[in-house]
């Protein structure tokens, strides 16, 4: 069981994580929107990074959906990056999983975090026979212009309450800790 407390909590990380790492520069916006199903808005090309973090107490799915259009393409590839567009994006998928994962630290003292991959979206209508104790989905627009959407599904394996304090800023760029 995850109460409202932490289905809050889950829902609030997930955009403080959304708004510091999808936009590629800080200044550009990025409007957050619930979206009423798993799989609104997905077309026959629209495909999904994956990401898990998983604890002894839950495993939670991010799914970020994409379309690989023109401005998705533009947006994240700049006139200089030779890379492919997966690997760009998936890099940025990973750094808004990792501050997903930063936060829930505070709350979970031993999580793992696998490492993103693509799957076509319509994998998305078998959420529900992972039987879920959260399942949401937002409408992503970056500067205006670039549409993406995600998909946050927890799966409790203990009762989960917790209440996440996500009013601080914390800029850590995935900078190397040493001990």
């Amino acid at each position: 069981m995850i109460t409202g407390n932490a289905k809050d909590s889950f829902e609030r990380i997930f955009r403080k994580a959304a708004q510091a790492r999808l936009p590629l520069d800080s200044g550009d916006a990025c409007e957050i929107a619930p979206l009423a199903g798993a799989g609104t808005g997905a077309t026959k090309d629209t495909q999904v990074v994956v990401l898990t973090i998983s604890s002894i107490v839950f495993r939670l799915l991010l799914i970020l959906h994409f379309d690989e259009s023109d401005s998705t393409r533009n947006y994240y590839l700049k006139e200089s990056d030779e890379r492919p567009f997966q690997e760009a994006f998936l890099e940025i998928c990973n750094l808004c999983c990792g501050a997903m994962n930063q936060e829930l630290l505070h709350y979970f003292p031993d999580l793992g975090m696998s490492t993103p991959y693509v799957l076509s979206a319509r994998c998305l209508g078998h959420l529900p026979e992972l039987k879920p104790g959260l399942l949401s989905s937002y409408s992503i627009t970056l500067g205006g212009s670039v549409q993406l959407a995600a998909t946050i599904c927890v799966c409790a394996h203990a009762p989960i309450d917790f209440v996440a304090d996500t009013s601080t800023i914390e800029d850590s760029s995935g900078e190397l800790e040493l001990f």
